[in-house]
């Protein structure tokens, strides 16, 4: 697994203290990007939280999957949760060590009192010593919260005091930009009220050693709870790895509702990811599931059509200047303010999400803009089908014929990719195992790769022609 180390800074550790006013949670900042650039510190939020104990828990439960590898357990994972002030919302943001969970809290408008919201995104400490405290907060306990520094320490304090070697391997970074693509095809499969909510999460198994829990199983809506279903028949949920979510326990006590979202599912075997939603007084807390407790988001290939074309990389040049911090982008305003047409402006955000400058929030069915410290080539440069199919274009390799694609592999294997309706095929052992479900093989990326080149050509030599 590639791997680098990232220098996470801060001036002081986060810390929750006692005043005459209440408690005072001060969440500490690192580098991060703003509206006037990168700042060393910034401070996205300073007032009250309306409900103290509802947040703490919120945060604790981000900052769980931050710590914990749900598949291979006894390897270590440590990653700081992150954090974006969207204006009107802040949102904290964490993945998983084994890349197969993303938890997501949103503390919305009517959770804040007292203070403005600003923009921009970058990492927060939430360290042992502040995880103990926050389990503490009572239910009538005031609590001021400060993300970003006192402005006294802005002016006094010489360079950080804390400092951490974060591990960021390059699936981590994929893991975002997958989760987002399919999060967005996502729909809202069924609503709990909150006792039944309790029931049925308490309910679920909590895996072996490793963390896996024995293959997909699936859900399906029944009056207000769910049931257990054994295929995936329309209308249901898969649930894969139900122990990966563990971190909804420590809201449970103070939910109102659990939404669950999936895709439409039609029949078949394999798993699918999910997410599944905590309503809480003034928040939400989101955990979204990849197909498998053994797979990560990182392998999924939903990103892969639109980092293999030059357009899309254009396009999200273009449509990255319209973001401005949204915390729910509107792709029909994007694509007006940008002239260009709604499909391409969804293929511009997939790629933007591959360096993490956007997310997707299901409870909303929106995209919102944040900023994550990521080369933004990075995952294109490391991911290994797209750099085969690249190689593969390169070498002369692929034939067209009509819709039909040849595509001779570096071992002299021929393999034949088909079109049917836009959706490739091909005889490798990569598309008879996965059938589509983990984004096209290197071969069928790289027959849409000469493809998509020589329409552009002809579309091209067309307009030559037309100027004559």
């Amino acid at each position: 697994m590639t791997r680098s180390l990232q220098a996470v800074a801060y001036r002081r550790p986060s810390a929750l203290r006692s005043a005459a006013d209440g408690q005072h949670l001060g969440l500490e900042t690192s580098r991060g990007a703003t509206p006037s650039g990168v700042e060393d510190h910034p401070r996205f939020f300073t007032g009250f939280l309306t409900s103290p104990q509802v947040a703490s828990a919120g945060l604790l439960a981000v900052a769980d999957v931050a710590a914990t590898r749900y598949y291979q357990r006894q390897l270590a994972a440590s990653l700081d949760p992150v954090v974006t002030g969207n204006g009107d919302r802040l949102r904290f943001e964490s993945f998983s060590g084994c890349c197969g969970v993303y938890a997501r809290l949103d503390v919305l408008e009517p959770g804040l009192d007292g203070g403005e919201v600003g923009h921009g995104t970058t990492n927060v400490d939430v360290n042992n010593p502040l995880r103990e405290a926050l389990s503490r907060i009572g239910a009538d306990d005031p609590l001021h919260l400060r993300v970003g520094p006192e402005e006294l320490a802005v002016t006094t304090v010489d360079g950080p005091v804390v400092e951490k070697k974060v591990p960021l391997p390059d699936r981590w970074l994929r893991g975002f930009a997958e989760a987002q693509v399919l999060a967005a095809g996502f729909d809202l499969r069924a609503e709990l009220p909150a006792a039944e909510a309790v029931r049925f999460l308490r309910s679920l198994p909590r895996g072996g050693a490793r963390g896996a829990s024995g293959g997909a199983r699936w859900v399906v809506p029944a009056g207000k709870s769910l049931r257990p279903t054994t295929r995936a028949v329309p209308g249901a949920v898969c649930l894969p790895g139900p122990e990966r979510l563990v971190a909804l326990q420590r809201v449970l006590r103070h939910a109102t509702a659990l939404r669950v979202y999936g895709p439409a599912l039609s029949g078949g075997s394999g798993g699918t990811a999910s997410a599944w939603e905590a309503v809480l007084p003034g928040m939400r807390l989101t955990l979204t599931l990849s197909p498998d407790a053994a797979r990560g988001f990182s392998g999924e290939g939903g990103v892969l059509d639109a980092l293999a074309t030059d357009e899309a990389a254009e396009d999200a040049e273009l449509v990255a200047v319209l973001l401005a911090w949204e915390p729910r982008i509107d792709v029909a305003d994007l694509a007006a303010a940008s002239g260009l047409t709604a499909d391409r402006v969804r293929a511009a955000l997939v790629r933007l999400g591959t360096s993490g400058r956007v997310g997707y929030d299901t409870a909303e069915a929106a995209y919102f803009h944040r900023e994550l410290p990521y080369d933004a080539e990075r995952a294109e440069r490391h991911n290994p089908r797209l750099r085969a199919a690249r190689a593969l274009v390169a070498a002369g390799a692929v034939t067209l014929r009509g819709d039909i694609g040849t595509v001779t592999a570096e071992d002299g294997h021929v393999h034949r990719v088909r079109d049917a309706s836009g959706v490739l095929s091909c005889s490798c052992l990569w598309w008879a195992k996965y059938r589509g479900g983990r984004g096209p093989c290197k071969h069928a990326l790289a027959v849409r790769m000469v493809r998509r080149g020589a329409s552009v050509e002809e579309r091209d030599m067309a307009k030559a022609g037309g100027t004559r």
